[in-house]
């Protein structure tokens, strides 16, 4: 028999990522033989550590926090959407031979169809908040704009970073007629309050509160926090007492990771099966 194909999340922290659990899901559920596992990589060691799962024979990555900028760099070909966002969160180690390593970025792809396909919300139209100018919020701004929301406001603490990262995709928001701006968290709530709130900022993994006032919340709006578990439960509350439609983020990396593994596998799974089984696993760790 041939080993299998071995793959792994990279980040800082990574012991608590679901992902392993949900690629063997995947697996089995497409007859596929592969081997995911973990690895935690040194906060000034992304690349180096990298390099060398690559060379053990592995042949791709999913990368987390806080490493999705440095995951773009090493690759020599990136897709449209990497491009855009400038940042990935998935690598196939493909060989010289083949162009080289590929960089990709499905977070966007897997967050859009959480919204629309899972919870069942309409973008078309809409006004979204999206909290964050890190990697994951650089990764998800391109698909948001394809789904045609009315306007999209990118809210940071530093607003530069927001809005670098919104010069990037203003041709891309005028092809698509949506509006799009960036804010600092002071005025994030600025005028109406939104349909969609996105938070895609570290808060929920540092414990630190929701950085921005209730006003940005329409009643009825969808209050969406990337992260999942108890990591998210803060934002989840405060989110349902300010009376928002709370959502964790585990729709979206149940997703996102499909994606990845139809780029390293050309195979796309039935999610639906997978995020009920993931949800009844988190829950459940939630309930001890």
């Amino acid at each position: 028999m041939t080993a299998p194909d071995r793959y792994a999340v990279a980040g800082n922290p990574v012991a608590h990522s679901r992902s392993p659990h949900i690629h063997s899901l995947f697996a089995r559920q497409t007859g596929q033989t592969i081997d995911y596992g973990r690895l935690l990589c040194p906060l000034d060691g992304f690349v180096p550590e990298v390099k060398a799962f690559a060379a053990s024979g592995a042949k791709g990555c999913n990368v987390t926090v806080p490493f999705k900028f440095e995951a773009f760099q090493l690759a020599s070909r990136r897709s449209p959407r990497a491009e855009l966002a400038q940042a990935a969160n998935t690598l196939r180690f493909d060989p010289e031979t083949q162009g080289g390593w590929l960089a990709d970025n499905t977070d966007g792809v897997g967050l859009v169809r959480d919204i629309t396909v899972n919870a069942g919300v309409p973008l078309a139209g809409r006004r979204v908040l999206l909290l964050g100018a890190g990697g994951a919020s650089a990764g998800v701004l391109g698909p948001l704009i394809e789904a045609r929301p009315a306007e999209i406001v990118m809210a940071n603490r530093t607003v530069e970073k927001a809005q670098a990262i919104v010069a990037r995709h203003a041709d891309w928001a005028a092809q698509h007629g949506v509006r799009l701006s960036a804010r600092g968290l002071a005025d994030a709530g600025t005028g109406t309050g939104f349909d969609v709130f996105i938070n895609g900022t570290a808060a929920s993994l540092a414990g630190s509160g929701v950085p921005v006032g209730p006003e940005v919340l329409k009643p009825g709006c969808l209050a969406l926090d990337m992260m999942y578990g108890p990591a998210a439960q803060a934002f989840l509350d405060w989110a349902r007492a300010h009376g928002g439609v709370a959502r964790d983020g585990l729709g979206m990396l149940v997703e996102q990771a499909a994606e990845s593994f139809a780029v390293w596998r050309g195979v796309r799974p039935d999610t639906a099966p997978v995020l009920a089984d993931m949800r009844a696993l988190v829950d459940a760790a939630s309930a001890h």
